[in-house]
């Protein structure tokens, strides 16, 4: 296979330590009333059938037919509206997010590629989806929600699984232990970039699937949260995740990279561990 060599963006430059404190920001700042309705509506509807019903729904890749690259050019059209930091298209995040992985893992194209895809799965709003049931953190459902979620306390009361007894515990319908694997997240582009990746037997590593399903899992990775329902293959998957967050999160930057330049590198990618058109 031809390798293309495209020297990283000098213009996607992670922003420095004394910034980071200005992302993830839900307290204040002109997006906070989009966020928050985002979040309300999510945490009202995101119940335990909600998910099975959208796993019935979505996971047998049957809506679309693309090359991932079209999928990653769709997202000029969605901003994400849970987002308190940006306010510009998808699109841009992704090639922000790859261009800091790839500066500092130069040697894990795969790594690359994770950065660049992870965001995908958002595609389902441009499909008829509502952005709740799409974007945004991430939690399980089926058993107590954690202090650490965004908004738990003034966005949940309204959720019937908040009130039900087989759901309210602190395992709810789960075994100690039992592995993320065996959890029902709440719906969103996580779980479903996951199912299309494998559903396409894409060949991108266990580290980097573990990154696109649980990248939006705030309360487990950066706050310690759920720990309890965590088996060995998790906890040795969590510094991978903590690793890419760091790029995720901190490469956001309104200098917007040059993607017609950077495209012939990561289709490269692409066609290595994702290769022609899947389904979706």
């Amino acid at each position: 296979m031809r390798v293309i060599s495209i020297e990283p963006d000098p213009s996607l430059e992670p922003k420095n330590d004394e910034d980071k404190i200005e992302y993830r920001n839900f307290e204040s700042g002109d997006l906070l009333d989009r966020v928050f309705n985002t979040y309300k509506l999510m945490h009202t509807n995101q119940t335990v059938d909600f998910v099975k019903r959208k796993h019935a729904q979505w996971t047998g890749c049957t809506h679309s037919t693309m090359s991932v690259m079209q999928s990653l050019d769709a997202l000029d059209q969605l901003v994400d509206e849970s987002d308190p930091d940006v306010d510009f298209p998808n699109s841009f995040h992704a090639y922000q997010t790859a261009e800091g992985i790839r500066r500092e893992h130069p040697d894990k194209d795969w790594f690359h590629l994770v950065g660049l895809i992870h965001d995908v799965g958002k595609i389902m709003a441009l499909w008829g989806e509502p952005q709740w049931s799409v974007v945004g953190d991430t939690f399980p459902v089926g058993c107590r929600v954690q202090s650490s979620v965004v908004f738990r306390d003034s966005t949940f009361s309204d959720n019937p699984d908040d009130k039900n007894p087989a759901y309210s515990t602190e395992n709810g319908m789960y075994k100690p232990k039992c592995g993320l694997d065996n959890i029902l997240m709440s719906w969103g582009h996580d779980e479903y970039m996951y199912r299309v990746l494998k559903f396409n037997k894409c060949t991108i590593p266990e580290e980097g699937l573990y990154m696109i399903r649980f990248h939006s899992f705030y309360p487990w990775h950066s706050h310690g949260d759920y720990m309890h329902l965590c088996n060995d293959q998790d906890l040795s998957m969590l510094p991978w995740v903590k690793e890419f967050n760091k790029f995720d999160l901190y490469t956001k930057n309104p200098e917007l990279p040059d993607v017609e330049k950077l495209k012939p590198y990561y289709q490269a990618l692409i066609d290595k561990y994702c290769p022609g058109k899947l389904h979706w």
